[in-house]
Formats: C-alpha cells, structure tokens, sequence
C-alpha cells in the first residue's frame, strides 16, 4: 500500500479530473465511469466479482453511490454493457504503479557505435573488436563506422573489408541489421545486433572466441587486404 499522503494526492487529482472531464463533457481513454455511462440498463458486477442482475443504469449508479464506490462499464460491446462497482481512483493508481514497475523492468536496448579508418593497424582493430564483442554480449546493438579522411574514400573498398572483417569476427553472437551503406559522404556504418540464439549454441559447443585472436590469447597472423596496406603505407613513410 502507498504512503497515505501520496495516496490522498493522487485521490484528490483523480476528483478534479473526473469533475472537469464531466462537466466539460470530455471523456478520457479509459472506460466510461458513473454518468458517462450512455447504456439505459446495464448488467452489474459487485465488487467482489458476483453478478447482481440487470438493472437501469440509475439503479446502478444509486447501488454504487451506496457503498461510495463508481460505477465502470468495463465491456461496452456487450448486450447489455457489463458494469463492475468499484474504486475507480484506486484502480488506475495501482495499474499505473503496475505499468510503472513494468518499464522498470524492461529491457533498454542502446546503439554503440565503434569507429575504425580504413589503414588501421591490426592491433587496434583487435582491441576494437573486443569492444564490439562485449557491447553485442551485454545486449547493445553495435554501429560500426569506417570514417575516411579525404580522397581516402576513393578506395572504398577497404572500408567494405573492414566491414566484412568485425562481421566475421563476431558472427558467432551477432547478425547484421542494417548491410554496410554510405551513410555520409566520409562514412560507411552497418549495425550488428545480438542473436540469441547464435549465443546459446555458442555457448553450448564452446565455439565463442573472438575471431580476431587465437584460441590461446596471441593475435592472429593473418591480416586482411586493408590491414596489409596499411602496413606497406607505414613502411613508405618510414623510407
């Protein structure tokens, strides 16, 4: 039960608005309660859940004006229109305190977003990928960005294989939501998402290693096309 001054604040707005909306002759979302009702005779519900009887809706509305209650028509579509007595002010405060609960629980799915350049070393795109890799594991769905710089774009195509890459090394855990596209004209995203069921098989045989490192912890050998350019571009500064 909520506090008792938290209860009678929010008994005292439900008058006001029941009033206003009455007199204005402005129904509310909810169900039609007390002189709203529109029905001539009604079938009535105590509140206990038994069934009294049909009867006219001012025979109702006098019933429930006797126990201080309200009147509800809860299913209007009906022959006649069902209507339960009961404390209307208290019911919608417990299922707003429900529906409050409710999105306490929920699950907040955020987009992360990892950014990469097309000459990356193979370090940093191991660490990056881990990052990846533990955002999807922890539910987030992931943007990954390749960002050019220049008349880098021009050599789209090693953004593509970086794309391809990060896809590759957590395909295990993830699916592709959104396929690698020019979002602007220095950048080219796609969005990973978790797969559930991708993980529990994962999981199940064993098979959820970062692909991007080794089975024993050491960095892969192997370096894609954009990786190894990157290298031969460093080599030519270098000289």
């Amino acid at each position: 039960m909520p506090p008792a001054y938290l209860w009678c604040a929010f008994e005292r707005r439900y008058e006001f608005d029941r009033e206003y909306t009455t007199i204005a002759g402005i129904e509310d979302s909810g169900p039609r309660i007390n002189d709203q009702i529109r029905a001539a005779r009604v079938r009535v519900v105590d509140p206990d859940g038994n069934q009294i009887g049909i009867m006219t809706v001012e025979e109702a509305l006098a019933r429930a004006r006797d126990l201080d209650l309200d009147l509800v028509e809860v299913a209007p579509q009906a022959d006649p229109p069902v209507c339960r007595i009961m404390d209307y002010g208290k019911y919608k405060y417990e299922e707003s305190q429900r529906a409050r609960e409710s999105r306490k629980k929920a699950t907040h799915v955020t987009v992360k977003e990892i950014k990469y350049r097309p000459k990356i070393g193979r370090g940093d795109f191991e660490t990056k990928t881990r990052k990846v890799r533990e955002f999807l594991e922890a539910g987030h769905k992931v943007k990954v960005t390749v960002m050019f710089r220049g008349r880098e774009i021009t050599h789209r195509e090693l953004g593509e294989q970086i794309l391809e890459e990060v896809e590759r090394a957590v395909e295990d855990i993830a699916k592709v939501e959104a396929y690698p596209r020019l979002e602007t004209r220095n950048n080219i995203t796609m969005v990973l998402a978790p797969d559930k069921r991708k993980r529990r098989k994962a999981s199940a045989d064993g098979s959820g290693i970062p692909r991007a490192v080794s089975s024993d912890g050491s960095r892969a050998e192997s370096e894609s096309p954009a990786h190894a350019g990157a290298g031969a571009d460093t080599a030519a500064e270098q000289t």
